[in-house]
């Protein structure tokens, strides 16, 4: 049930517009002025619509928003009861309005057409100071929050730009760093074997994958003279740059002294006196080196530290040959090193590889192991030695699955022929 005149003037008299209008012009307005009653989420009016009226808010809530309608649009404020709405229309000379309106929550208004606000401001001249000291009011504090939003949208941007410019320098550095490794990666591979020796009554097969851009892995086939062929793999601990650079100075001093050696114990005992004097990171490095006498198919070597090589016959399977204790280089002064020997008979085959084979696991953390090293090896007999390597390594790919590869894997394998 509307309220009487003298209910609608007593509320009318607390809006501060029309707080210093005498009561029988408060009477007088609530007789002529409509009451609206509108739901939430309704719009009054649209920005850019004629309009010949404003409203007196006497309950809830509304929202000014400039482009309702676009993807921009911005809120720019909140309207309660006591505050006025759509006032502009009547003051410009298009009668346009300049923002769109909507209900936030329930609201009761009072409807005010041009024609009756025009009459009372004859009657009441002084409300119209009133009017302009509410509508000073908002434009200073328009004023204010654009201001203010314009400070905040600079610091964004400035933000931004910072963000833009340490990005761009990360990228850069990214890049050039990339290139460095690009560039030691070419530089480690090339210090590899460039191609499988030939050596009569025997074959080759040989495969190292770097888990990073570069690694600790290598191998390496070192022509003796005499009959006689070294072949050496190795592992240096961590991975990357560091390693790689303890793989390079382990390579070459390896190269220089398994010429001059009377035995691969030897050598890898003087490899481990220099290792000693440039190594300043605290890593050491797992070392399998023997030489290969084609002549009696005797396989000597000396093991450092590292994995058992893995001997197949035909007539007798597959096994890890028998070990004892031996310590990596670059941490003793004098290591303990396993010295041993295995003939290699016609149509045998030896693996020679690094702990990245067993150690890699799948998704469920089981690791390979060398069971499944010694399988892969039998299945891969048939082939041709130069692929054995390769061969092995896709079964290593399919067990791990989408497992990233976590350490370098090399493998070295050497046939017997009759």
């Amino acid at each position: 049930m509307p309220p009487d005149i003298d209910e609608l003037a007593g509320i009318l008299g607390r809006v501060p517009l029309f707080q210093r209008l005498p009561w029988e012009e408060l009477r007088r307005l609530a007789s002529i002025l409509r009451l609206l009653e509108v739901p939430p989420d309704r719009v009054l009016f649209r920005e850019g619509e004629y309009g010949d009226c404003f409203y007196v808010i006497l309950a809830g809530m509304v929202e000014i928003f400039k482009g309702l309608d676009s993807h921009e649009a911005r809120l720019l404020s909140t309207r309660g009861a006591g505050q006025f709405i759509g006032e502009m229309s009547l003051f410009n000379l298009d009668g346009l309005r300049t923002a769109s309106v909507r209900t936030q929550s329930p609201t009761r208004l009072l409807e005010m057409r041009r024609a009756d606000f025009d009459a009372l401001l004859e009657r009441q001249p002084k409300l119209a100071y009133e009017m302009v000291r509410v509508l000073s009011g908002r434009m200073k504090a328009s004023e204010n929050e654009a201001l203010s939003d314009l400070n905040e949208r600079n610091r964004q941007l400035q933000e931004a730009y910072e963000n833009l410019k340490a990005a761009q320098a990360e990228l850069v550095e990214k890049e050039k760093l990339e290139r460095e490794l690009e560039l030691a990666r070419q530089i480690q591979m090339s210090v590899l074997p460039a191609s499988l020796p030939m050596v009569d009554g025997f074959e080759f097969g040989a495969l190292m994958v770097p888990a990073r851009a570069v690694g600790g892995d290598f191998y390496d086939f070192i022509p003796l003279g005499g009959g006689r062929l070294g072949v050496a793999v190795g592992d240096v601990t961590d991975k990357g740059i560091p390693a790689a650079i303890l793989m390079a100075q382990t390579f070459a001093l390896l190269h220089a002294e398994a010429s001059r050696a009377d035995s691969p114990a030897q050598a890898l005992q003087r490899v481990n006196a220099n290792l000693l004097e440039m190594n300043a990171r605290g890593l050491f490095v797992t070392v399998l080196y023997g030489e290969l006498e084609t002549g009696t198919r005797w396989f000597r070597y000396a093991r450092a530290g590292h994995v058992p090589p893995i001997f197949s016959l035909p007539t007798q399977g597959t096994a890890l040959l028998a070990v004892k204790e031996g310590q990596p280089l670059g941490i003793l002064e004098v290591p303990q090193l396993d010295q041993n020997a295995v003939q290699l008979p016609v149509g045998s085959l030896l693996l020679l590889y690094t702990d990245g084979a067993t150690e890699e696991s799948n998704l469920q953390g089981e690791y390979f192991g060398e069971a499944r090293l010694m399988r892969a090896l039998e299945s891969a007999a048939k082939q041709a030695v130069k692929d054995i390597p390769a061969f092995i390594y896709k079964e290593l790919e399919s067990y791990k699955g989408s497992a990233s590869l976590s350490d370098d894997v090399t493998f070295i394998a050497i046939r017997s022929l009759g």
